[in-house]
Parts: structure tokens; C-alpha cells; sequence
């Protein structure tokens, strides 16, 4: 089979590191009768190792090439190719109790991760390669500048735990950016307080789009001073310094 040449549009690095691999893989511990489902596998780094545990994986690939790749190495009976963009997709089809892994193109990490935080309904964890910068951020507490619209929305869903360190040359090509192995498990439905999640997505928008300014002013079209005072918030603290909890409160009381 003709050697498979990265793509820059899909973002691809696909991981060779066999030490790393192993460990990724240890992490996820999968079982033979788990919906796994892994997102762009790629040349198959991970894909190999999880099939060798379980009885059937989803794939999800955008990639003509590594899907007639997949189709020739893999029967039906083992492996389920979804073939399209995971942005787009609907995890639900799949089914319910779901584990997704994946080494995520680093170019839609992002709006990837909040597309799949709409699926913790199904989803019994989350395991993906991302770029350290992102994981960082996903991480960080109030008043780091790290601190940021997703690590609010995604701690406010899900426990997270950075994993591994993966540096570039576990890759190839390798990336110009380090990079990071993270796990996310879905919090229980009696932790999640918002009473309507598009308000509390609006109100946590609208405070980090201008994340320099006090709060007094970028929600001053939502929230009055009258509101900070009833809420005990300081007006003059920027968005970085605002609990999760506290912006489930704000949005609550607007709700």
C-alpha cells in the first residue's frame, strides 16, 4: 500500500511513538464490549492497539484515502466507518454509553471539543490527543490569564485530567507545538446548576469577548449594577476572574 502523505487541510501528525502509543492506550483501557469510537485514526497508530481489546470500533474519517485504507485492512464485522467531517457528525447515531478517543486535528480542537460537549448525555468519557496550549487552557483556574470561554464551558460539563505530555517528535511530520493527552468524564446531571445552558453560554460568551474590559461593562447590556450587588459579584473583576459556579449564578438569576 502506497505511503500515505499528511495533509495539511486535515490537519494531520500522525503519532509513531510506540512508548507513547502504549501509554495512550493503557489510559483508555478499553474493554471487548465498549462503544469506542475514535476520531480521525489516521494511519491506524492507536486504531491497532484498541482493536487487538475490543470486538468492534467506530471510526469517524474525513480522509478518502485513509478510508479506502481502513476498508482494505478491516472486515465490517469489526470495524464501522463513519465517513465525513466530525464537526458535522452525530455521535448519537452511534449509540448511548459512548467512549470517544482520537488525536484531534489541532486546527478544530476548539469547535470540535464544544461540539462534542453537546453529547454528554451518551458519552461515558473522553480521551484525546490535543495541543498542550489548548489542554492548558481547558485546566486553568480563575485569575489565570490561561483561564479562558473554554475552560469555563468545559469545566462547567466535565472533570478533566491532563494525562501525558507528548512532544513533537512523537509525530510525523512532526507539529511546531507541544502537545498533551487529556481524559474528560462527564459530570453527573444533578451537578449541572444552569437552569437554561444557552443563557449560561451567552452570559460566558459575552464576558470573555472582550476580556480586558470589568464585567460592569461587557454585560452591562445583560446584567445591571443592581444585578452584580444582589449576586455579590464584583463589577470591576474581569472575565478570567470569575468562578464557573459564579457564572452558573449570574445566568441563573437573568434566567
Amino acid at each position: 500500500m502506497k505511503e500515505h502523505v499528511a495533509r495539511k487541510r486535515f490537519g494531520q501528525n500522525f503519532l509513531v511513538d510506540s512508548g507513547i502509543i502504549a501509554a495512550i492506550v493503557s489510559a483508555i483501557g478499553p474493554q471487548k464490549d465498549q462503544t469506542l469510537v475514535e476520531i480521525g485514526p489516521g494511519l491506524g497508530a492507536i486504531t491497532e492497539p484498541l482493536m487487538a481489546r475490543l470486538d468492534h470500533l467506530h471510526v469517524v474519517e474525513i480522509d478518502r484515502d485513509l478510508i479506502a485504507r481502513l476498508k482494505k485492512q478491516h472486515t465490517p464485522e469489526r470495524m464501522t466507518i463513519h465517513e465525513g467531517d466530525a464537526l458535522n457528525f452525530d455521535f448519537a447515531t452511534i449509540g448511548k454509553d459512548l467512549r470517544l478517543v482520537g488525536n484531534l486535528p489541532y486546527n478544530i480542537s476548539t469547535p470540535l471539543l464544544f461540539h462534542l460537549a453537546s453529547y454528554v448525555g451518551i458519552v461515558h468519557d473522553m480521551h484525546f490527543m490535543l495541543q498542550k496550549e489548548v489542554v492548558e487552557r481547558m485546566v486553568a483556574v480563575p485569575g489565570e490569564t490561561d483561564f479562558s470561554r473554554i475552560s469555563v464551558m468545559l469545566q462547567y460539563r466535565f472533570h478533566i485530567e491532563w494525562l501525558i505530555d507528548v512532544p513533537p517528535e512523537s509525530f510525523d511530520p512532526p507539529p511546531k507545538v507541544q502537545s498533551a493527552f487529556v481524559r474528560l468524564i462527564p459530570k453527573d446531571v444533578s451537578e449541572l446548576n444552569a437552569k437554561d445552558p444557552a443563557k449560561f453560554a451567552q452570559v460566558v460568551q459575552t464576558a470573555f469577548s472582550q476580556r480586558r474590559k470589568m464585567l460592569r461593562n461587557t454585560l452591562k447590556s445583560i446584567l445591571s449594577d443592581a444585578g452584580f450587588a444582589e449576586l455579590g459579584i464584583v463589577p470591576t473583576c474581569r472575565a478570567e476572574d470569575v468562578t464557573v459556579e459564579d457564572y452558573v449564578r449570574i445566568a441563573n438569576y437573568l434566567t
